[in-house]
């Protein structure tokens, strides 16, 4: 019987060793009876291109990996502002509108409300704050509850926001519930 495949994605392809990330992370998917499927994992050649068409060559190899899955777990931690990163986020829905499965994490732990007015308190605008009581954007929240699959909100150290697998680990193990 052939394991469930699960994407990964996140913001962990921009870290220096977005490999040793990758790692981690499938490692703990085979031990909890999934494939992980990174990023990164499309092998692609983008020598030669122009960024425009190696963005383009990326975009369409993730879209292919996450059809060949059938879960999608989210690292949903605040990345370049206060919210999650937008690659993530699109990804998020993608795999929603495809059916599957998804699950998030954050490794911050503060409500999205809290987060985003730290970051406008130097400009003020009424309209900046989405003030639900949830971790991130409500559609992010509503997309991950209606697909079946779990949020996980837990306060890692700030040195380990982008590395810290504990709360991945958590959605794995629900998502291995509903496999």
């Amino acid at each position: 019987m052939t394991r469930p495949r699960v994407y990964l994605a996140g913001p962990e392809v921009f870290l220096p060793d977005p490999q040793r990330a990758a790692a981690a992370k499938k490692a703990l998917c085979e031990r909890h009876g999934f494939t992980g499927v990174f990023p990164l994992d499309a092998g692609l050649e983008l020598g030669g291109l122009a960024p425009r068409d190696s963005a383009l060559a990326i975009g369409r190899a993730n879209e292919d990996l996450i059809r060949s899955c059938q879960h999608l777990v989210a690292n949903l931690t605040p990345f370049r502002g206060p919210s999650a990163d937008a690659g993530t986020v699109w990804e998020l829905g993608f795999a929603r509108g495809l059916g599957l499965r998804v699950h998030g994490y954050s490794n911050v732990a503060r409500d999205f409300a809290a987060r985003t007015r730290a970051f406008l308190r130097d400009h003020p605008d009424p309209l900046a704050v989405e003030s639900f009581g949830l971790a991130d954007n409500l559609m992010l929240a509503h997309a991950i509850e209606a697909s079946g699959g779990a949020f996980v909100a837990r306060s890692a150290p700030r040195a380990k926001r982008y590395t810290d697998l504990s709360a991945f680990e958590e959605c794995l193990v629900t998502a291995s519930r509903s496999a």
